[in-house]
């Protein structure tokens, strides 16, 4: 089977690199992802990734906790370059050539983010790690995964969950959920189906962006998605609900 992405924009939760541990990162974890992600760089795919923060900071909980909400949302976005970084290494670590831009400048530690340089790593070769969300707050880690899809023309966007796909209801509470192979992406925002939020899904829409979500935590599951095995559920196809 042939490839049938050439360029993929992967989001990362910052969870997916906890673990099962209760807070912070995981390195077994870490590596196991690098290793994901340098199997499909290695088969010619141009990999742009876009981390969350939750495992170290979650802006919105602080807010919640009274924090003002812009503030928890730049504290998020500087969990975010830890992430970012730390994914870097595990990358760099076994001969994967990786930048980090940052929407928040950060010199000594990242390049800034800037759309024509980050497109000419890509091209050769590079990994590229995107952080500090889109460098504003009340904007979601998700929103930006599709801003950037959008800005890097990428073919698909990767959402690599803790779940196998998208579901009527949550799976851990219903056993009796279903999971769907296929979606609009009109029926994920009628039905406000926790996928991505809104303005993230809204996105992708326009500009004709596929998302795939998928289990992160089954081995070579990015590669197949990558490859075009059906895993997971599709948002951007037709719909298998009226």
């Amino acid at each position: 089977m042939g490839l049938t992405y050439r360029r993929v924009l992967l989001k990362l939760s910052g969870e997916a690199l906890m673990g099962n541990l209760p807070y912070g990162i995981d390195a077994t974890i870490v590596q196991d992802i690098a290793q994901e992600v340098a199997d499909v760089v290695a088969s010619g795919v141009q990999v742009a990734i876009v981390v969350g923060g939750g495992n170290i900071f979650r802006g919105v909980k602080g807010a919640a906790a009274g924090m003002e909400r812009a503030t928890a949302d730049y504290i998020g976005m500087i969990a975010t370059v830890m992430n970012a970084m730390t994914l870097q290494d595990a990358l760099e670590r076994i001969d994967v050539p990786t930048r980090v831009q940052t929407a928040i400048s950060m010199q000594e530690v990242a390049e800034p983010y800037i759309r024509r340089r980050a497109i000419r790593h890509l091209e050769k070769g590079r990994v590229v790690i995107f952080g500090a969300g889109s460098g504003n707050p009340f904007f979601t880690t998700d929103t930006t995964a599709a801003l950037r899809a959008a800005e890097i023309g990428a073919d698909v966007l990767f959402k690599a969950t803790k779940v196998d796909g998208v579901y009527d209801s949550d799976p851990r509470v219903n056993p009796q959920a279903r999971r769907f192979q296929t979606l609009t992406y009109g029926h994920i925002l009628t039905q406000e189906l926790r996928v991505m939020d809104s303005t993230a899904i809204s996105l992708c829409k326009d500009n004709n962006i596929p998302i795939i979500v998928f289990d992160l935590s089954v081995k070579g599951n990015v590669r197949r998605a990558v490859m075009g095995e059906p895993i997971g559920t599709l948002v951007g196809g037709f719909c298998e609900v009226s």
